[in-house]
Parts: C-alpha cells; sequence; structure tokens
C-alpha cells in the first residue's frame, strides 16, 4: 500500500514592532549590488512592503524566548526600514509583517537566508513589456514609469516597442525560440504578416542577426540630423508602404552613443 505524502506545515505570520527586531549575522547578503538602500526605502514609502521579513525567535542562555528577533532572510528590506526610521517616516515600533519561524527546526538561518537570494527569478522581458504596456494603458507616463523602477525612458520606450511585433513572435521569443535582439529587430515594421514570413525565412537562414532581419523588412534605411543636433533614423518597408521613424537624443560628448535595439 502506497503510503500517503506527509502534508507540510507552513510557517506563521505575524505583525512585529520594528523594534523587536535585529539584523541576523546568519544572513549571507555582504556584498552591496543592484538597488541602493535609500532607493529601497524609497519604494517602500510608495507602495508599502511588498514581502514579509523571515524571522526567528531569539532565544536566552536557557533556550527560552527574549520577545526580540533576528531577520536571516530579508536584510535589504529590514535596512531601508531601518533607514525609514532614522529618518523619522516610520515609527520605531511601527508594526512589521513577518513570517515567523520556529527557533531550532533543524534549518539553518544562513539556508533560509540564501534560500531566498537563490529561488528568485528576474522578471522576463516579455513580462516586462505586458507590464509596462499595462500601466501605459491606464494613463502612467513613460517618464514615471522610469522613475519609479529606477530604469531609464529609453528603456521603457524599447519594451513599449515590442507591441508592434506580432503575438506569435511573442510566443517564439517566451520559449526561448529567439533572441531579444532578435524581437527587437521586427519592432522596425508594423506588419504582422511580413515580420512573420521574415522569421520563416529565417529558418533556412545562416544569417539570424537583428540587422539582417531589419535589412529583410526595410528596403530603404538612412540616418538623419536637424538642427537641434539630434538624430534620428527613417526606414520605408516597400511590401506595406510604411514608414518608421526612430527618434534619439543625441548624447553629451562626455558620453558613447549606443543605438538601442
Amino acid at each position: 500500500m502506497v503510503k500517503a505524502p506527509q502534508k507540510i506545515i507552513l510557517s506563521g505570520s505575524r505583525d512585529i514592532p520594528f523594534d523587536r527586531l535585529r539584523l541576523s549575522q546568519s544572513n549571507v547578503r555582504r556584498v552591496k549590488a543592484g538597488v541602493s538602500i535609500g532607493e529601497l526605502a524609497d519604494d517602500i514609502v510608495r507602495r508599502t512592503l511588498l514581502q514579509s521579513l523571515n524571522v526567528r525567535p531569539i532565544l536566552d542562555e536557557a533556550g527560552q524566548e527574549t520577545g526580540d528577533f533576528e531577520v536571516p532572510a530579508g536584510g535589504r528590506r529590514f535596512r531601508a526600514l531601518e533607514l525609514l526610521v532614522k529618518q523619522k517616516r516610520l515609527a520605531k515600533n511601527a508594526p512589521i509583517p513577518c513570517v515567523v519561524r520556529v527557533a531550532d527546526d533543524g534549518v539553518l538561518a544562513e539556508e533560509d537566508s540564501y534560500a531566498e537570494n537563490t529561488f528568485r527569478e528576474p522578471l522576463h522581458p516579455l513580462d516586462q513589456f505586458r507590464a509596462m504596456q499595462a500601466m501605459v494603458d491606464k494613463g502612467e507616463g513613460i517618464e514615471s514609469i522610469a522613475a519609479h523602477f529606477l530604469v531609464t525612458p529609453a528603456v521603457v520606450n524599447q519594451r513599449l516597442r515590442l507591441a508592434k511585433v506580432s503575438p506569435k513572435l511573442h510566443a517564439v521569443y517566451a520559449e526561448d525560440g529567439m533572441t531579444l535582439e532578435q524581437l527587437m529587430a521586427f519592432s522596425v515594421s508594423d506588419d504582422h504578416e511580413r515580420q512573420e514570413q521574415v522569421w520563416e525565412l529565417l529558418t533556412h537562414s545562416y544569417n539570424k542577426s537583428g540587422a539582417y532581419i531589419r535589412q529583410k523588412l526595410t528596403e530603404t534605411h538612412c540616418g538623419w540630423e536637424n538642427n537641434d543636433g539630434a538624430y534620428g533614423e527613417f526606414t520605408f518597408d516597400v511590401t506595406v508602404g510604411t514608414i518608421s521613424l526612430d527618434y534619439n537624443e543625441r548624447f553629451t560628448s562626455s558620453e558613447s552613443y549606443a543605438h538601442d535595439w
């Protein structure tokens, strides 16, 4: 007789006053990288805390709970909250949502900290596009989206250009059937049928570069510059008679220019 799998019991959650929390020495993140603590604090102010802290009771020498808790997982969120307390933007005894582990459950605190940073997955560029497109559709401005998510407006515009690409090619990219460079190259044309024809053509070609895709989608391609020192690109698709314009600000002399595809 096959034994039924044992059901797991998840750790409970509760609000704990911030002044009863302590950053654990078991937190494995030591090297600073990515979004700064200040930027994370500002994001918490804007949209509150989206993910609870992972905590464990601190025991005294007799093995009894002291009422304080260590934070082995969620150290950057803890530091951001700590900064808000120092700035008097958060009360020092403000209730903080926490997932509370048993003090000695057989799993090391270092393991919790390591796991939290290992089993997360960055948002796929296609999901970024869909999220940004939904924000724009609901009235959010490009500059505002860029500021809220700490990217440049050029990055937002790049993701939004994917709206020009056939949903069938979106599906291919989602399954890792093409690169982001290739997908972005298709955005020079609005003609989904033509895009799909070119993708089919690529299955029989050794050259699958973004430049080759744009070449097949457009007949002519030239640059232009206006009196303000701004640079743009002009593409004419002879197959459907549409014109695509790509207008970019010229960088200052201290910056390098790179085409954003």
